[in-house]
């Protein structure tokens, strides 16, 4: 690896050259471009790295779309990351749509197309996967677009866009494309360290301006009213006095009996207003479209459900005819048995009438239908969770937040500043709306002023999350010699910061490094600074268990093993079981949320395919797999390493019998008894998280036996419901093939 330097001169050769080419780029626009966005082309012109943080909306993209057509002039390669395959999916159609047919490719864990085009649009895990393994792909690479690069302080994948930034080679430059950060200008002073030239460009206006508002619901008026929650800078009047008087009648109140929450006393003046009483305000206020977010999947769907049942339409015919369209043609590929699982009927109901549900729990081709629907601007309320204000483009008029809490690692908290500023950055479209609003429904869990602070809040720093894993340790050996390899862990963010918070001489990472190393040693993966055949095969494994995978290549674990057993165990290593909070049930005889699997069968009942002998394999292989998990945290806890996570085999017998050809309502049905509640969406996630490791392992594994059966098993995974949605049809034609 380079030593940093000045990359290459680009595009813009000559200021002649460089300003034809800007009068070209900018003729095509229907706008003039913002001041940043000006500054970044001057930065790209120049051959500089850009660091662009900028609010969600505000046109950050634009400046990656420059860098593209810069590269295309100059017939230079491009790649553009992102840290979500959905996002991925999007930025491909659009791309495609800028520069047309084979000029783009797209590289994710469920697709490769046109992986040889100009343009490769990839996810960024995908680009340090090529990195490690030293990929041709990289011959000709000018320029890498990193979105979203703020996910550099993600916990469990933050450490990947280091290990981007830090391994790329020396001529690539890159865009950086950050949501609004307090410390951009530090962040900036570490890419000039790895990236040399880099060009750091904040912008806090956005693009529409945002107010912030509070819904309260008065009871002696029986009218729900939008208070300003921010006048001047400071928390809103009319809401500290709604405050007020909330506790004053609260200190009134007292149990009606010990142990319950009747109260006796005077009511509070004011309570959350209802989901119906919201959408009529907002729709007679002029300020749908609308986004609710609510932190619970379960809550999302009864939403749905309650306003359809409360008799709210916001569709004519001519959006309703359109808005089936778009959903029959998301849906084609779905059997009619899938519908059925998936109550695609009441679903199609909440739709049609302009309201819709939008969360993981959501098989694909649901949630994308969501998606086009809102984009197009034919549904006026989606309700979400969270995930929606991470990458995907659903701006809205107004983004409402139902409840100002949410359920984390520590239990129930606040909102912070960042994750308020995330939510309600999805508040106001560009060019559509002079100005977005954000609300907050009054609950008496959260005081007004707290709300008011959090609002106020500046953005808070990136933080990194840096630290070596099994699979960088053993790259690191394979690419370089010992003291090239501490470099690499020496130029991450995360000792950077370490250093400037006066803990340079730990050398932290480097000592993460050694105890790695360690456990390697003592599983015969590296013998002093050298790979072993075993060890050659864990560089290639890209995985948070990435050890324990490779661990369960050799022995009895899958030896043997026919294709949907082998899926069935390692699906133990990608599962993960959900914390399920419900909403409150519709009745008994209500219409079953959105996709849940039909009632189990009892144990035994045909349908699975697997049979008595099947079962007893698959449990018999998953216990070895759990001893084998349950040897190496032992060696981990020995040698002061994060431990590997446990496996989760509770759904090894619904994906097995996927695997052999189950129906999907057979499969969930089976997950059900197996594991509890399972969304389909996830169990579709699951799978296909499932086929990118199994198909790692068919590369890899010692055994070809073992090769050609996990082989198998990716084919037999990615079927039907689990496929679908995976891209639109019309954007795999357009593409060129790899």
């Amino acid at each position: 690896m380079s030593e940093p330097a000045r990359v290459a001169p680009g595009p813009g050769t000559s200021a002649a050259t460089a300003a034809r080419l800007r009068r070209r780029f900018l003729a095509d626009l229907p706008f003039t471009p913002d001041a940043f966005q000006t500054e970044a082309f001057d930065a790209i012109d120049a051959g500089h790295s850009v660091l662009v943080s900028a609010p969600t909306g505000s046109g950050k993209t634009l400046v990656a779309a420059y860098a593209i057509y810069a590269n295309m002039a100059a017939r230079a390669k491009s790649f553009y990351t992102t840290p979500l395959k959905a996002l991925s999916n999007q930025k491909f159609g659009e791309l495609i749509g800028a520069h047309g047919t084979g000029s783009v490719g797209l590289l994710t864990g469920d697709a490769a197309i046109g992986s040889r085009s100009p343009i490769v649009v990839m996810t960024t895990e995908v680009l340090r996967n090529m990195l490690l393994a030293g990929s041709d792909l990289l011959e000709g690479l000018r320029t890498v677009i990193l979105d979203e690069v703020h996910y550099i302080q993600d916990p469990y994948r933050g450490g990947v866009w280091e290990e981007v930034l830090v391994l790329c080679p020396a001529e690539v430059s890159f865009v950086c494309l950050s949501a609004t950060v307090s410390n951009a200008v530090e962040l900036a002073d570490w890419l000039r360290s790895v990236r040399g030239p880099t060009e750091v460009i904040v912008e806090r206006r956005r693009p529409s301006s945002l107010r912030h508002h509070f819904a309260v619901h008065r009871r002696d008026e029986e009218t729900t009213d939008l208070l300003p929650l921010i006048a001047h800078g400071r928390p809103g009047s009319e809401g500290m006095r709604v405050e007020q008087a909330v506790r004053r009648a609260a200190q009134t109140r007292q149990p009606a009996h010990l142990g319950q929450r009747r109260w006796r006393g005077p009511q509070l003046p004011v309570r959350a207003p209802r989901r119906v009483e919201m959408i009529e305000l907002l729709d007679d206020k002029e300020l749908l479209p609308a986004i609710f977010f609510i932190f619970s999947r379960a809550a999302c769907d009864d939403a749905v459900r309650q306003c359809v049942r409360d008799g709210l339409r916001l569709t004519n015919r001519t959006e309703r005819a359109a808005i089936r369209a778009i959903a029959e043609a998301h849906t084609e590929a779905l059997t009619d048995d899938d519908l059925a699982v998936l109550a695609y009927p009441e679903w199609l109901e909440g739709l049609e009438s302009g309201i819709a549900a939008h969360h993981a729990g959501l098989v694909p081709a649901f949630r994308e239908t969501v998606e086009e629907c809102f984009a197009d601007g034919r549904l006026k309320v989606v309700f979400a969770t969270e995930t929606l204000s991470l990458g995907i483009n659903m701006p809205a008029r107004t983004v409402v937040i139902e409840r100002f809490t949410k359920f984390g690692g520590a239990g129930k908290a606040p909102l912070t500043s960042g994750e308020y500023a995330q939510l309600t950055g999805r508040a106001g479209r560009r060019g559509l709306d002079p100005e977005g609003h954000a609300v907050v429904l009054w609950s008496e869990e959260t005081p007004f002023s707290e709300v008011a602070r959090v609002a106020l809040a500046p953005p808070p720093d990136l933080r990194s999350t840096f630290r070596p894993t099994y699979n960088l340790a053993v790259n690191l050996v394979r690419t370089f010699d010992r003291d090239r390899a501490l470099q690499v862990l020496r130029r991450s963010f995360g000792q950077w910061q370490i250093a400037a918070a006066g803990r340079g001489n730990a050398d932290l990472l480097v000592e993460h490094l050694e105890r790695r190393l360690a456990v390697l040693a003592a599983l015969g993966y590296v013998e002093g600074w050298r790979l072993t055949d075993a060890g050659q095969r864990l560089a290639r494994i890209y995985h948070e268990c990435d050890l324990l995978v490779t661990e369960a290549l050799s022995g009895p674990i899958l030896s043997g093993a026919e294709p949907s057993v082998v899926a069935g165990v390692l699906s133990g290593l990608v599962f993960e079981r959900r914390r399920v909070r419900t909403a409150p049930a519709a009745g008994p005889r209500g219409p079953r949320r959105f996709g849940a699997p039909p009632p189990p069968k009892p144990r035994g009942a045909g349908g699975d395919r697997l049979g008595e002998g099947r079962r007893r394999e698959l449990a018999t292989r998953s216990a070895l797999l759990v001893e084998q998990a349950d040897a190496l945290r032992a060696l981990e806890e020995r040698y002061e390493v994060p431990r590997t996570a446990e496996p989760e085999p509770a759904l090894a017998t619904a994906v097995a019998a996927w695997a052999r050809g189950a129906t999907f309502g057979t499969a969930l049905g089976v997950a059900q008894r197996e594991a509890g509640e399972l969304a389909p969406g996830d169990f579709v996630r699951t799978a296909r998280r499932l086929a990118d490791l199994v198909g790692q392992v068919a590369l890899v594994a010692p055994d070809p036996a073992l090769a050609a059966a996990a082989q198998a098993a990716q084919s037999q995974l990615m079927r039907d419901v689990v496929a679908a949605g995976a891209l639109p049809a019309s954007a795999i034609a357009a593409a060129a093939p790899s």
